[in-house]
């Protein structure tokens, strides 16, 4: 009799123990979440610049500072002072950043000045495609918070020096003001000769860039800027530099002579 008793006993135990173990286990199982999936961040939105009517030099300018990239369509091709008179995207428009999103620009041509050199009809940069944000979904309105106690006003900011005058040398009827915020035109030749000595090889994006600090000289003492004639002096230098270092420069040198006698007789 007590050995059935122990044989009994001993199953016992052993029938508790699995069912606690099992029990264990489907707990943990029904406690187990997948984790959830993160979505990944959409890119930020970039505004395209309004530069419709501006010269071609400058909307250059102002598409690069912006991020963006260009292209010229049409039968009018981009050379400096041509004017541009349609953009796409249009102005305004909220666009992602891709990048350096593409904007198309059709130009009217400048009949003041010679159609010089090569034309620069893109951007130093391949273009990345335009692309729109989707409409948000509409969402429940949030409760209204519990008012703030007011902030206290911030300091207003010190006043940004104005910066110094500079007089036109003349006056172009329609001409495009020297823009202050930019550095005057002497200190641009000055910068582009040492630029020129940090970059020995003529590669596409060194003549690209070179061709464009050219146009913007030339096209700024074209419009009387201040010290015009000083810049294009140094910019003849430069340009000469150019042609022992990289082989070309010949034809901007004759581009900027040509500019320089124009500026000292209008000068007078």
């Amino acid at each position: 009799m007590a050995p059935r008793l122990t044989a009994l006993a001993v199953l016992l135990v052993l029938l508790l123990g699995t069912a606690t173990f099992t029990y264990a286990a489907q707990q943990r199982i029904a406690t187990t979440k997948p984790a959830a999936a993160t979505k990944p961040a959409a890119p930020p939105l970039v505004v395209v610049p309004n530069v419709s009517g501006q010269a071609y030099v400058f909307a250059k300018g102002t598409l690069q500072d912006a991020g963006f990239a260009w292209r010229v369509e049409g039968s009018v091709r981009g050379y400096a002072a041509n004017a541009v008179v349609e953009q796409r995207p249009a102005a305004g428009a909220r666009v992602l950043d891709t990048g350096a999103p593409l904007v198309v620009l059709r130009l009217t041509a400048n009949k003041r000045y010679a159609q010089d050199g090569e034309p620069e009809n893109s951007s130093p940069y391949p273009g990345t495609e335009i692309r729109y944000p989707n409409a948000p979904a509409k969402s429940a309105p949030k409760p209204k918070p519990a008012p703030k106690p007011e902030p206290k006003p911030a300091p207003k900011p010190a006043p940004k020096p104005k910066p110094a005058a500079r007089p036109p040398a003349f006056h172009v009827p329609g001409a495009r003001k020297e823009p202050l915020d930019e550095i005057p035109l002497p200190k641009r030749a000055a910068r582009l000769e040492g630029w020129l000595a940090r970059h020995p090889h003529p590669t596409n994006a060194n003549v690209r860039y070179w061709l464009y600090q050219n146009a913007w000289i030339v096209t700024g003492a074209r419009f009387g800027w201040w010290h015009g004639a000083q810049a294009l002096r140094l910019l003849i230098a430069a340009d000469r530099k150019a042609q022992r270092a990289w082989g070309i420069g010949s034809r901007s040198e004759t581009v900027a002579r040509r500019a320089l006698v124009e500026v000292k007789r209008r000068s007078r």
